[in-house]
């Protein structure tokens, strides 16, 4: 029942035409449109995009042809924002389809600050962090179908804040971070499918905290951070046990606490301190290993942003501190041309140091 309510809210979200006369006339299979919900009145039949080679699948009874949604860490509904500092247990939710403020969706079990977001296909996931002082264990859980409070599902192999998050839809991941006994390499994993506590399933080559994540569809990547202002690019398999993540490039300056974004070919960098605070956007390839580009700024220069949010267009980054104070605002940049920010929404309240993910 919950995996058709999502279906039905994605559905009633998207802003182009759902509706077509036969299944022979449904759009060309875009890999932007993966998941995408289509309606054929001649046979009275729901269909979903199951991919670009499968392309368009009716939904059925039969188990055997079936269709079910892939999953996508870029998100083409909302975009959430949890937590963050002065301390909140605020959920965050803003549409991608309008560049509409956000509203308040819930709240988390505790407030806190310098958590980790990551997706699945039908929830939200907030783990670690700090309330000022202790670092904390919990991952919190809340739906996408519909706005609401989040619970406790588990808690992370040992308590941290400043770490990375990451998704690969099956399981959540976060990365390095500040321990009770300092920074350290532990790379975490917890299942989306079942709730529970995190298991360690491998390290960081370098102790690190203050960093942003990105995440493609096989990998997690590790970037910027402390200590000194890193520019280390690093990656792990998701399909890690145990082992190291390794080195794969580096931003164009060294910076920490920044916003992390994915496209499905790149990850992001934005934002952060580099001593002062900078508006750089930077970007660097999934498929090859190398150096990231500056390809834009943002609109404000600051940090203390700790996560972005990806949609399928576009990378946002949300609140922090620039000079001026805290910010509520949300910029956003294109995935499909390199350029600048525009501002385009507010959050509910000025905040840093929260999480960011998306449905």
């Amino acid at each position: 029942m919950s995996d058709l309510l999502n279906m039905l809210h994605s559905a009633k979200s998207y802003s182009y035409r759902s509706s077509y006369d036969s299944a022979g006339v449904l759009p060309t299979a875009d890999s932007a449109n993966i998941g995408r919900l289509a309606y054929a009145e001649a046979n009275d039949g729901m269909y979903i995009l199951a991919g670009i080679d499968s392309g368009w699948q009716l939904i059925d009874s039969n188990a055997a042809t079936a269709a079910t949604v892939p999953y996508s860490f870029q998100g083409s509904v909302s975009g959430y924002t949890t937590g963050g500092y002065p301390l909140s247990n605020v959920i965050d939710k803003f549409p991608f389809a309008s560049d509409t403020n956000a509203t308040d969706a819930g709240d988390l079990t505790q407030s806190r600050y310098l958590l980790a977001g990551s997706p699945s296909s039908v929830s939200g996931y907030s783990a670690g962090g700090s309330t000022v002082g202790p670092q904390e264990t919990t991952i919190d859980k809340f739906p996408f179908a519909a706005d609401g409070n989040a619970t406790d599902v588990g808690d992370l192999a040992a308590g941290r804040y400043d770490h990375s998050g990451h998704s690969s839809g099956d399981d959540g991941f976060v990365a390095g971070g500040i321990y009770a006994a300092g920074t350290k390499k532990q790379i975490d994993k917890y299942s989306h499918a079942s709730d529970g506590n995190a298991t360690d399933v491998g390290n960081l080559l370098t102790a690190t905290e203050r960093t942003d994540g990105q995440s493609s569809s096989t990998h997690g990547y590790v970037s910027g951070g402390s200590p000194g202002y890193n520019d280390k690019i690093e990656k792990f398999p998701f399909a890690i046990s145990s082992g190291t993540a390794t080195d794969v490039g580096n931003l164009t300056v060294g910076r920490l606490m920044g916003a992390g974004q994915s496209s499905t070919t790149h990850g992001y960098y934005s934002g952060g301190n580099s001593n002062p605070y900078s508006n750089v956007i930077d970007k660097f390839s999934f498929s090859s290993d190398g150096n990231a580009t500056d390809v834009g700024d943002i609109t404000v220069a600051r940090d203390n942003i700790q996560y972005g949010h990806s949609s399928t267009t576009h990378g946002y980054t949300g609140n922090g501190a620039s000079s001026g104070g805290n910010q509520n605002i949300v910029d956003k940049f294109s995935f499909a041309s390199d350029g600048n920010a525009t501002d385009a929404l507010d959050l509910t309240a000025t905040r840093t140091r929260a999480a960011g993910l998306q449905t």
